[in-house]
């Protein structure tokens, strides 16, 4: 991987190499250009073999420019070895091979002696000598402008960071190198020979002619054009391509030019005649063999079914071609001839074969085989960068997008491929662009006399373009992932991976890992000390935190550990959903929070170690205590974090503001608690340190509160002891949640550190110790009961009242019944569903054990309390009468949790009950009993259900609460009983005789809970039975009697049966009684059933 990376560089050094001279000589710097022989246009020089120091020293003087001259000095100049200046004084790089070139000299060479000028003096300042500094190694990568001496501890820090030798490895594709050596100048004129078949395909090549006018080249050739000045194509060449490619479609009439195979149809049909000199033939003629060797044999995208017999075949042709330019002309072109026609017969074979479903000869498969597919597209999509400004798109760039989608059969891309080969040359381009600057500068190599030279920088530079961020971005975006994506293309997509040697071993690489992987991992070590890193400024945190997230996820679905993961992704896709349906807010994916979490931690632990660490330094010269100055320096960057990088990180993580000030509050309790551990008494460092520290913390407690909003505090402490509870059981044994546990062992904690802190206190502390205990077990019941859903929620609504109908169909009150049901929406059906009876159990057990405890946890305060020397305290005065008052008081310390825990047992136990009749046996019950005819429907059918639902209350609530819990069932069972009798619907039709039968129910009902002796006291239940006993007496009165009680109590009087007039109407409407219906039509106006 290293070398892959110092090839590249020297490539791009290559690269802005010709973008130099070509502005030199095609501009106005240079007075007169002299061609050398067999030359016509600067197009025939080969840029390679002029000579830098010459041009320049040209330009300079303003003298002529002779390139015969320029490329002799070159190829004079190679003769030498070639040093390098860049580093320790001691130290030189040689370029050739050190046992050819002899002995190394015998002694050091002797010092150059430095001549100085006051106008050169005057202009150059001492940090811009070009002399290195002795005690500094500097690389080409730490080179800057002169003017920026200002920003000398930036530089070292960068020096820093890049003598890591993993760092510009990180930043490029994890694909392996080709074995024939290809260079990116070699894929990105192959990728431009493609560009330019792709566009006589369309219709858009135009005739070579050296003598066409800009303004009469076409539209897609401007784009064409564009693509060959970014990837430093010639004039020449562009020629040689274009007439090749026409030439080769000659005699084949209906071949696309798209369909050919370009390598060996160029090798064909150009000519070496047709370049300047034989070395650029055969650096041209190598590339073409090089490329059907990688596109046919290395990476096909058809495999070999011979063993590879072809294979071996193919490249000794190949290697044939190349030997003949070593024999006599005529026999060198007889060979050639020969090879090219046996490697066509091998090649088109290979070439045409099907792959994925396409007709023979429909596509040429000499390009498509990954990796070099996504090389070549990669060198492509470089053209929708500004030439003059790299950190920019150019105007063209949808028209550019719109003409490489030509090649896309071609290549063998895909939509996804090309959004996820657009957002790593985005990325690349945006962060990582090799930067070209020439420099006026003066020769300070000669005493005599004064020469100017240009002086070429070359520096990795960052460029902060937002806007190509948004861009990368929006692709990153369209990347599917794979449940969106087809059957096929996730085969295919599959299809595309390789292996990378690394300095350990070879590694598999996925697609998507392969450009994905160091995105996400420059994004990472960003994020993991992004205090360090935007410290100026949150300026594009924003964009790398989005793209970190997203590469994340779709990496995450590459993983290898494939099932482990998928199912913890389906696991959390489950419970958000859940959180989502028991939430009305929008929760953030919990595997995004988890990672903005990491980032949190590591970039605060790296922060404060650092504040530490400044603390330290200064703690000799400053006045105050250490731990002091730390809680000042604590507070500040948790101001400047809250301020500054919350609000970005609350976009994946919405508590990440709490979450940064808990992590920075228990850094600097980890600090503290020696401290507080050594404190006996009111020292000077004491009461220095307790202050700040006391800020610090109110300063925490006020960024969560801000963070969590009004009342936001209560609630988030509730959430995580809900995340922690998931109301089961601890044990058969201990039937109480874990979450009382855990609040129990921090009040423990608490008051443990209360205890044991050695400073003075009063009274008062204590009390305070006990408000805010009693405080923290209200917010505990709260949390408990909030889930609970209103009573509403649970009981059907009341039908409306319609009275009898004689010979009234069934089938009509169904009807009309069913369309008086409300529906409950499924976020409120979930919850109530959640809500099971044991989990109910279990929360009145957590309750019950909360405030057993609490006698413990007094008689412990106090007994400890007591302990206290007296000695220990500053406070002496009355310290005996105010012990005695915290006597007295103690038994009350609690009293508003004792009352809260108590109310909240009382509605869980209501609740409970009427969840159990109203809900779970709505059917039964509800709906079912005593429907159309009471002897049919008896609530002995009922009696099996009951008997389960008891069996399974008293297997789990303890003992002390057992009769609380099934009172609460009785009073909803015979809420129930009166809900059928009063308010049962159309379905519902009593005669007098019935009262007998629904007498006998109620008895049953009654004996069911006394059990013998084994359940309620009967007491208890005679009582509650009591309220239901009157009602089903009115059921055996007659019409008539009924009637008459009714209408005095709607004039103002009394009934003779102690009801009400709602009683009474709802037992005639309910009356299976023509004088009912027709007292009930006159008097009320209430319609029939089937109305």
């Amino acid at each position: 991987m290293e070398e892959e990376n110092v090839l590249e560089l020297l490539q791009r050094y290559r690269r802005d190499r010709h973008i130099l001279l070509n502005y030199i000589l095609s501009g106005s710097l240079i007075k007169k250009v002299v061609l050398p022989p067999g030359a016509i246009s600067l197009d025939d020089v080969d840029i390679d073999q002029v000579s830098v120091d010459y041009v320049l020293n040209c330009t300079k003087k303003g003298e002529t420019l002779d390139l015969s001259e320029a490329i002799r000095l070159y190829h004079d100049s190679l003769d030498y070895p070639a040093t390098s200046n860049i580093g320790p004084e001691k130290e030189f790089f040689l370029v050739t091979n050190p046992e050819s070139s002899g002995s190394p000299p015998s002694r050091a060479p002797p010092s150059i002696p430095v001549a100085t000028s006051s106008c050169i003096v005057s202009n150059v300042s001492q940090p811009e000598s070009f002399e290195p500094p002795h005690d500094q190694e500097l690389t080409v990568d730490d080179i800057d402008d002169f003017e920026d001496d200002e920003e000398e501890e930036e530089v070292d820090s960068l020096r820093n960071s890049r003598r890591q030798p993993s760092d510009v490895g990180d930043i490029s594709p994890r694909l392996p190198l080709f074995a024939t050596g290809i260079t990116d100048d070699d894929l990105r004129e192959t990728a431009y020979e493609i560009l330019v078949a792709s566009a006589g395909a369309s219709g858009g090549l135009i005739v070579p002619s050296k003598e066409k006018k800009k303004e009469k080249k076409s539209k897609l050739m401007r784009k064409l054009r564009h693509s060959k000045n970014e990837s430093i194509i010639s004039e020449s060449m562009d020629i040689r391509t274009r007439q090749g490619l026409l030439n080769a479609l000659v005699g084949r009439v209906g071949k696309r030019m798209d369909h050919l195979l370009i390598p060996l149809e160029l090798l064909c049909c150009v000519s070496k005649t047709e370049f300047s000199d034989k070395k650029a033939f055969l650096r041209w003629q190598k590339r073409q063999l090089n490329m059907l060797e990688e596109g046919l044999i290395n990476h096909p995208v058809v495999g070999f079914g011979e063993s590879g017999r072809k294979a071996n075949e193919f490249r000794n042709l190949l290697k044939k071609i190349e030997e003949s330019e070593s024999l006599p002309p005529s026999a060198a072109e007889l060979q050639r001839t020969e090879c090219l026609r046996s490697v066509r017969e091998i090649a088109m074979s290979l070439a045409e074969r099907p792959a994925r479903g396409d007709l023979t000869g429909e596509v040429c498969h000499w390009a498509d085989g990954y990796p070099l597919n996504v090389r070549l597209y990669e060198k492509m999509l470089s053209s929708v960068f500004d030439i003059l400004d790299e950190g920019k798109l150019t105007q063209e760039v949808e028209e550019i997008l719109e003409f490489l989608k030509s090649t896309w059969r071609t290549l063998g891309i895909t939509e996804t491929i090309h959004d996820t080969c657009y957002a790593w040359v985005l990325f690349r381009q945006d962060f990582f662009i090799l930067k070209v600057y020439v420099v006026l500068a003066m020769d300070l190599l000669s005493i005599n006399c004064l020469t100017c030279v240009y002086f070429v920088k070359i520096k990795f530079i960052i460029t902060g373009e937002q806007k190509l961020l948004q861009f990368l971005i929006h692709h990153l975006r369209r990347i599917p992932l794979k449940e969106q994506r087809g059957p096929q293309e996730r085969l295919h997509l599959k299809s595309l991976c390789c292996s990378v040697e690394s300095e350990d071993a070879w590694q598999n690489f996925t697609f998507f890992k392969s450009f994905l992987f160091p995105i996400q991992k420059w994004a990472d070590k960003k994020l993991a000390d992004y205090h360090l890193h935007f410290s100026e400024g949150p300026s594009m945190m924003s964009e790398i935190v989005t793209v970190s997230m997203l590469t994340r996820r779709i990496l995450l679905e590459e993983n290898e550990q494939g099932p482990s993961m998928m199912s913890e992704i389906v696991t959390v896709s489950m419970l958000t959903r859940r959180i989502l349906l028991e939430e009305n807010e929008q929760v953030t994916d919990s595997l995004d929070q988890d990672q903005i979490e990491i980032y949190i931690s590591n970039s605060l632990k790296n922060a404060f170690a650092r504040i530490t660490h400044a603390t330290d330094v200064k703690s000799d010269t400053a006045h105050e205590h250490v731990l002091a100055s730390l809680a000042e320096e604590t507070k500040r960057l948790l101001k400047k974090d809250s301020n500054m990088f919350a609000p970005i990180l609350s976009q994946w993580h919405p508590k990440a503001a709490v979450f940064s000030a808990s992590l920075l509050h228990k850094f600097y309790g980890n600090k503290l608690r020696p401290f507080l551990d050594c404190a006996e008494h009111l020292t000077e460092d004491v009461v220095s340190v307790f202050p700040v520290a006391d800020s610090l913390e109110q300063y925490v407690m006020s960024v969560i509160a801000s963070a969590l909003g009004e009342d936001g505090l209560d609630d988030y402490c509730r959430k995580r002891l809900a995340l922690y509870q998931g109301w089961e059981p601890i044990s058969p044994q201990q039937r109480h949640g874990s979450s009382i546990v855990e609040v129990y062992r921090i009040i423990e904690e608490t008051v443990d550190q209360f205890f044991a802190l050695k400073v003075p206190m009063s009274v008062g502390e204590l009390n305070s110790l006990c408000r805010g205990l009693d405080n923290t077990f209200q917010i505990y019941t709260q949390g408990v009961t909030e889930k609970l859903v209103n009573k509403e929620d649970l009981i059907p609504p009341e039908p409306v009242l319609t009275r009898y109908r004689k010979e009234i169909g069934i089938k009509a009150f169904v009807k009309k019944e069913v369309t008086e049901i409300r529906l409950i929406d499924e976020k409120k059906s979930y919850q109530i569903n959640s809500l099971t009876t044991i989990k109910l159990c279990v929360r009145l057990n957590t309750l019950h054990y909360a405030i057993t405890q609490l006698n413990k946890l007094e008689d412990s305060i106090q007994e400890r309390w007591t302990r206290k020397k007296p000695e220990n305290f500053v406070i002496r005065r009355s310290m005996n009468e105010k012990s005695i008052s915290f006597k007295v008081n103690q038994k009350n310390a609690f009293d508003g949790s004792r009352k809260d825990i108590n109310a909240a047992i009382d509605r869980i136990c209501e609740f409970s009950g009427t969840k159990i009749i109203f809900w779970d046996l709505r059917e039964p019950f509800i709906e079912n009993l005593y429907k159309h005819n009471v002897p049919q429907a008896r609530l002995e059918v009922l009696i099996d259900a009951f008997d389960v639902v008891l069996n399974q209350l008293c297997d789990v609530i303890v003992e002390p609460l057992r009769d609380r819990i099934v009172t609460g069932l009785l009073q909803a069972s015979l809420d129930g009983l009166l809900r059928v009798i009063l308010d049962g619907g159309p379905s519902r039709i009593f005669l007098t005789s019935d009262a007998k039968f629904i007498e006998d129910d109620l008895e049953i009902l009654k004996e069911f809970f006394i059990s013998g002796g084994d359940g309620l006291p009967r007491g208890t239940v005679e009582n509650l039975v009591a309220r239901v006993r009157p009602v089903i007496t009115l059921l055996s009165y007659e019409t008539r009697v009924l009637i008459d009680d009714l209408k005095d109590v709607s004039q103002g009087g009394r009934s003779k049966f102690g009801a009400d007039s709602k009683t009474l109407l709802r037992i005639l409407c309910h009356r299976s009684d023509s004088e009912a219906s027709q007292f009930l039509k006159k008097q009320f106006k209430i319609p029939k059933s089937s109305s």
